[in-house]
């Protein structure tokens, strides 16, 4: 088995608490509204904390149906949030899983800066190729950007 880590870091005018509320606590009511042509549902098994399990179902004509992602810790204090796909289409057959961290920062302009830490545990000797991650960094960004357009448009939600 492999091992792979990337982080990205995002800075947003958004303070943290706001985006935590709708790219996290929220997303499973939020997403499908914003994006329904890529996300059909997210459906949750679970109270939201760790062990909950997040079906999110693609829509139709997607490459991918679904994937599972499980809920590993849920810091609302602290706006972080681990989560590890478990299941799915796609390249599972080739991935352990992928388990990520999100953790959502103030700045002192009353924004936030959002940092990302996604690791690959691959099956055999199969590596990941810049390309496949950075494909799976570009969806991560677009749903990111897309909330927080919304958000910007939308000054009192989540507030």
């Amino acid at each position: 088995m492999g091992v792979s880590s990337y982080s990205d870091e995002y800075s947003s005018t958004i303070p943290p608490a706001r985006l935590f509320k709708a790219l996290i606590l929220d997303s499973h009511n939020l997403i499908p509204k914003l994006m329904p042509l890529a996300i059909q549902s997210i459906e949750i098994s679970g109270d939201g904390g760790a062990g909950t399990i997040r079906q999110i179902n693609f829509a139709e004509g997607s490459q991918v149906k679904f994937i599972k992602n499980r809920v590993d810790e849920l810091d609302e204090k602290n706006f972080s949030f681990k989560y590890s796909l478990i299941e799915g289409d796609g390249m599972m057959d080739k991935l352990e899983k992928i388990s990520y961290e999100v953790k959502f920062e103030s700045t002192a302009d009353g924004g936030s800066i959002n940092k990302m830490t996604s690791t690959y545990y691959t099956k055999g000797d199969f590596v990941l190729t810049e390309e496949e991650t950075k494909a799976g960094k570009e969806k991560a960004l677009a749903m990111y950007k897309v909330v927080e357009a919304y958000l910007l448009q939308n000054p009192d939600a989540y507030a």
